[in-house]
């Protein structure tokens, strides 16, 4: 049977921990013109070490090109972690010239995956923040998007009349977070919520099919929404992404 080209697999975070990944690239036979977007969170800039670099080779080594959004357990790539800028489906992307099938997404970008337009929004809040600081554990700064980053969005979706087929971000709009998924060892009332209320705000106002995201360690699909932790998806091809085969 003819492997479809182009084919886009979605997962949500990864934390590091790819065995789960590695095995479903296997079983579904992937090849370099498929895509495995990970949903934030993979894990391979955690460390700034040789832990990631393990993770990287064993990535490297399969015949798929993973898309990756920033979450906000790990740093953001960039030229001080050896990135590049590239194209890839139509927007920019940050690769590392030894792991070329492995990239990130970059923030407010619009990519072209089997014939939808696909806006990326990475980054969150981490609610375990005071945790990790108080046993020196990594937190980053910029884990959240920056105010350059929100007007970078908001141009974007003006200059498209606020329209676009799919939106992949790391965490969600306000009004779809998951209470039932909320830590119960944290007190909400702590918790910065600027990025999800942004988002609810973006989700308001747009013209949307499908929202995918990540982020609370839940599988869950309300509206036109679905929520990705160990389970797995897959954008559709348009008829005019099919007749182009």
């Amino acid at each position: 049977m003819e492997q479809a080209q182009n084919t886009v697999y979605l997962t949500g975070d990864t934390h590091g921990r790819f065995d789960r990944v590695i095995d479903f690239c296997l079983s579904k036979g992937v090849t370099h013109e498929n895509t495995f977007i990970i949903l934030g969170d993979a894990g391979l800039n955690y460390f700034g070490d040789g832990r990631d670099t393990l993770n990287k080779d064993a990535l490297s080594k399969l015949p798929v090109t993973f898309f990756c959004l920033h979450g906000n357990h790990e740093m953001r790539p960039g030229p001080e972690l050896g990135y590049e800028l590239r194209i890839y489906h139509g927007g920019q992307i940050w690769v590392q010239p030894d792991y070329p099938n492995i990239m990130f997404a970059i923030d407010g970008e619009v990519y072209d995956f089997c014939g939808h337009a696909c806006l990326v929004i990475g980054g969150a809040y981490s609610v375990d923040k005071y945790y990790r600081l108080t046993r020196g554990w990594n937190w980053w700064a910029d884990e959240q998007p920056s105010p350059e980053v929100k007007a970078k969005v908001e141009r974007v979706l003006s200059e498209r009349d606020w329209q676009v087929d799919i939106v992949l971000s790391h965490t969600c709009p306000l009004r779809y977070e998951p209470i039932e998924a909320f830590l119960p060892s944290i007190d909400q009332s702590t918790v910065d919520k600027s990025t999800e209320q942004w988002l609810g705000e973006i989700e308001r106002r747009l013209h949307y099919e499908r929202w995918y995201c990540g982020h609370y360690h839940i599988e869950k699909e309300i509206d036109k929404l679905r929520f990705l932790f160990n389970d797995y998806a897959m954008i559709p091809r348009t008829l005019s992404a099919r007749a182009s085969r």
